[in-house]
């Protein structure tokens, strides 16, 4: 063999090795992470959410949103879910979570049940992965195998979660920058924003753009602005339905909505207001598979980012706290 050819075959053996090194966290995660030490794990989840949901419609949106602004907040580490304590300031009083986010008390339901299952096994993040899926499925959309093997963080970050976390008043600019600073394409942001086809705001988040905006049809935001008042600090928890059409309904809806001009949030409209991802949009309302299709692989991509794997991190006997 020659030089050149050995130093080429060294480099690229090498080149391999980190390649495989930059994809292990991902890898390391699979569809059947717990099927030997907690085979019941899945049917599990879904019991003690279907009772939660049947209490509460909106609990459904809820648990699939902590998922996605954990996931946002330094990867999918279950970090969300800990409250303060002496050393950090937790996520929960974020901007985009304080007196917005909710259901933490059906994933400690959930981690109760799957600890007496399976003692010391699942962690925090992955039951929250799980329950993000079974909200979606439980509200009549789309199914899919969830990559599980995540450990939960020993610590969270309020000050990373008001940086990365989009909000409602952001331009379509600003939003795709947000979801690119995750690894996660313009695309795939639609796709994932459809999640807001279940689920309620509060009038604090679409105040602005029902008084405001002029992209907006101008019954709906009348009909808004009844429950909504214009002076901030007046009604600022009243509730609207992010899909004014089947709020407890996972289906194609909220596009439907956007391209009539009646998505509740400023940063909703921004989806379908002449800009780069109008075409998308448009397919969507016309096309519910074909939402379904792309919200689950961006669903998948999401649940990717930065999972702690192995040695790192640990499993929660509490998702409250570190152990």
């Amino acid at each position: 063999m020659s030089k050149y050819s050995s130093s080429s075959l060294t480099f690229a053996i090498v080149s391999f090795a980190y390649l495989l090194l930059l994809g292990s966290s991902s890898a390391q995660l699979s569809t059947n992470f717990y099927s030997s030490s907690c085979p019941n794990l899945c049917s599990t989840v879904k019991q003690v959410l279907q009772s939660a949901i049947n209490k509460d419609k909106r609990m459904g949106a809820s648990i699939l949103r902590l998922f996605f602004h954990d996931c946002f907040t330094n990867g999918c580490d279950g970090s969300l879910l800990l409250d303060d304590t002496s050393s950090f300031t937790g996520e929960k009083t974020a901007n985009a979570n304080l007196n917005s986010a909710r259901g933490f008390d059906v994933i400690d339901n959930i981690k109760t049940a799957v600890e007496k299952a399976c003692p010391g096994i699942v962690s925090c993040a992955d039951i929250l992965a799980i329950a993000a899926r079974e909200s979606v499925v439980l509200l009549g959309g789309p199914n899919w195998n969830v990559k599980l093997g995540r450990r939960d963080a020993r610590t969270a970050s309020k000050s990373v979660a008001n940086n990365n976390i989009p909000q409602p008043t952001q331009n379509l600019s600003a939003l795709i920058s947000k979801f690119s600073a995750q690894g996660l394409s313009a695309k795939e942001m639609v796709a994932l924003v459809g999640g807001h086809t279940i689920g309620q705001a509060r009038c604090t988040s679409f105040r602005g753009h029902i008084y405001n905006d002029t992209d907006i049809d101008s019954s709906f935001a009348k009909l808004r602005q009844a429950n909504c008042p214009r002076a901030s600090g007046s009604g600022d928890n009243n509730l609207a339905p992010l899909d004014l059409q089947t709020p407890t309904a996972f289906d194609n809806n909220y596009f439907k909505n956007l391209v009539n001009k009646k998505g509740l949030l400023h940063s909703d409209q921004q989806m379908f207001d002449g800009g780069s991802t109008d075409s998308q949009v448009r397919s969507y309302s016309s096309n519910q598979q074909a939402f379904f299709s792309d919200f689950v692989a961006a669903m998948i991509k999401m649940g990717d980012i930065k999972p702690l794997t192995g040695s790192s991190g640990e499993i929660r006997k509490n998702c409250r706290k570190i152990n």
